[in-house]
């Protein structure tokens, strides 16, 4: 669902640690991040004004060694990270550089944010919208809900569910419960359609434009699997 990722490290003693463990959250998170398809990240390491850390450049510095190691090996180049040291609590090199981080020649966590490239939006290609859910909502109807991957969608485009090869009209498109004029790649959002039933559509489904190369089903496709975890042998 994202464009890019912010991995939040906590820099004290025994929790950096637990976090990059072969069951910790952090390596967990980055992994997960990867295999979504997230290709910038950004590495805020937090609770730098702990007590054991102390805002410490040689603590800040391990830190870097270590997830660098971690995030190449998941898919990563860490030389295109920024890794980020700062304090939430205190709001240190949040929005602006801190006094407490002498050493640190560094962008701030805005800055790091709004160096983050927008990824190029295939707004040309036919439409496809993989369906993250089906809603049944009163006085409207059904709303499945999905982010556009490609092309457009707008309301009144005769849209076509597969597998199924099921066809409706999408009678208007909405995003935080704003109504859209349209809908392009990156968009989260839901849309109202005539004449289906929460039954008749469900979550995995895509749906496409009709009149302009309809996704349709197969029976055979080619697929990258990533196993989260196993137990050391499958």
């Amino acid at each position: 669902q994202a464009d890019a990722a912010v991995l939040v490290i906590a820099s004290p003693t025994g929790e950096f640690e637990a976090g990059i463990a072969k069951s910790g959250q952090t390596r967990e998170h980055a992994l997960l991040a990867f295999t979504l398809g997230v290709k910038q990240m950004i590495v805020a390491i937090n609770k730098m004004d702990e007590k054991s850390v102390n805002w410490g450049q040689a603590r800040y510095d391990e830190i870097v060694k270590e997830t660098s190691s971690f995030v190449k090996k998941i898919g990563y180049n860490p030389e295109k990270i920024n890794f980020v040291p700062i304090s939430g609590w205190a709001g240190d090199n949040m929005l602006e550089k801190s006094a407490n981080l002498p050493w640190y020649k560094g962008v701030t966590l805005l800055e790091a944010l709004d160096s983050i490239v927008e990824p190029k939006r295939p707004s040309d290609k036919p439409l496809r919208v993989p369906l993250q859910d089906v809603y049944k909502i009163g006085g409207i109807g059904t709303v499945p809900v999905g982010r556009v991957e490609t092309g457009i969608l707008k309301p009144n485009t005769i849209v076509t569910f597969a597998p199924g090869n099921l066809s409706t009209e999408v009678k208007s498109v909405e995003m935080h419960h704003v109504a859209l004029p349209e809908a392009t790649p990156g968009d989260n959002v839901g849309f109202n359609v005539k004449n289906l039933s929460v039954k008749d559509i469900r979550r995995g489904m895509v749906a496409g434009d009709s009149k302009n190369d309809p996704p349709k089903e197969t029976e055979t496709f080619n697929a990258q699997v990533i196993i989260l975890n196993h137990p050391g042998q499958i």
